[in-house]
């Protein structure tokens, strides 16, 4: 079974579940367990690149490394007595106490963050929102405008590189100082606006001659289904959450 095959409205559930099971526990081994299972998953029933995959996981690394860092160090006075002191640097005294506090959130938002990728990394835009219409009964009109939006991104960034060449060509300095650079965001922010406006309009007017109207009922070109397989890996979400609980109780983990 692969990622990419699994209902994306199912695969956002487990998403969704999986956020509040991590939640409700402050223990170290529980998101561990479960970060690294969401890893070995993306990559053995994901086609996910692993470059990719850990130059988008840098950012949350960092974000982990603030909860760790700021938890030891800012950590209320009250919750370090009767702690056993682990380390003590220059004013920084770690504690078993404020360690497993920052490890617990650090390792919490790797957790969140795998789950994002794993979503992200394996769902195809156009099958989530035809399953968010199908599935969940997301209005159609909201959905083909996301949908729409979504495909514009990049038109955007083309465009901004474009007025970016036009005005080096006509001479126009780069900015420099604060002044000049909020000046120069409004010479770019005015036509982006412009060509947006315009395009939104025309995708409009094409979806209107198309007949559509956002009504409900519509028939679809294609059409997505809960399977047995996107059973099992709701079942198989399920089973994680199980053994990231259990596992350390079984094996009398209590750091």
């Amino acid at each position: 079974m692969q990622l990419e095959e699994v209902n994306p409205a199912i695969k956002g559930l487990v998403v969704l579940l999986s956020v509040i099971f991590l939640s409700l526990f402050l223990t170290v081994w529980t998101p561990l367990l479960f970060f690294i299972i969401t890893v070995l998953a993306t990559f053995a029933f994901g086609k996910v690149s692993f470059k990719k995959w850990l130059l988008v996981l840098l950012p949350f690394l960092l974000v982990a490394f603030g909860y760790l860092w700021t938890s030891i160090v800012f950590a209320d006075e009250e919750f370090k007595i009767g702690s056993k002191i682990i380390a003590h640097f220059w004013f920084i005294t770690v504690t078993e106490s404020t360690l497993q506090n920052g490890l617990s959130l650090a390792l919490r938002v790797l957790g969140f963050a795998s789950l994002s990728l794993l979503f992200i990394f394996t769902t195809d835009k156009t099958e989530l929102m035809l399953s968010l219409m199908q599935q969940c009964k997301l209005p159609p009109k909201f959905a083909y405008g996301i949908l729409a939006g979504y495909r514009f991104l990049p038109q955007m960034k083309d465009e901004f590189q474009t007025i970016q060449n036009a005005h080096r060509i006509r001479g126009i300095k780069r900015a420099t100082t604060l002044k000049d650079r909020i000046h120069q965001l409004k010479r770019y922010i005015i036509p982006l606006l412009a060509s947006a406006i315009r395009k939104a309009e025309r995708t409009a007017l094409a979806m209107e001659s198309k007949g559509f109207t956002g009504a409900k009922g519509r028939v679809f070109y294609k059409t997505t289904s809960i399977k047995k397989k996107d059973v099992i890996f709701l079942l198989s979400s399920f089973l994680v959450m199980a053994i990231c609980y259990y596992a350390p109780k079984l094996f009398h983990f209590t750091f």
